[in-house]
């Protein structure tokens, strides 16, 4: 009887570890990998170094961003972290403060 509590304990620490890290993990990477692919030429990203531009031309590795009018910048896919949506969540800044 021993020997099988023994082996419980073990049992149970993996389960939390696989449980509280590695699959919230591998859900965000599954995540990351579906964006990647997802993303075309037009769509506004944002870079993991938090650089905004518009898609202006991708292939399997790299993607060119234009940053500014006329100035593209050259990327890795894996560093788009995000689409930045059409409709910003943030209220408007000058509607406070109003009466």
């Amino acid at each position: 009887m021993e020997g099988l509590s023994a082996l419980i304990f073990p049992a149970l620490l993996i389960a939390i570890f696989y449980f509280m890290l590695i699959r919230p993990q591998r859900k965000r990477a599954d995540q990351h990998r579906k964006l990647i692919e997802s993303v075309g030429y037009g769509d506004e990203v944002v870079t993991i170094g938090g650089v905004f531009g518009v898609v202006r031309s991708l292939d399997d590795a790299e993607v060119q961003l234009e940053v500014a009018p006329g100035t593209t910048m050259r990327f890795l896919r894996t560093a788009i972290a995000r689409r930045v949506l059409d409709d910003p969540a943030e209220p408007d800044a000058g509607s406070e403060g109003e009466a």
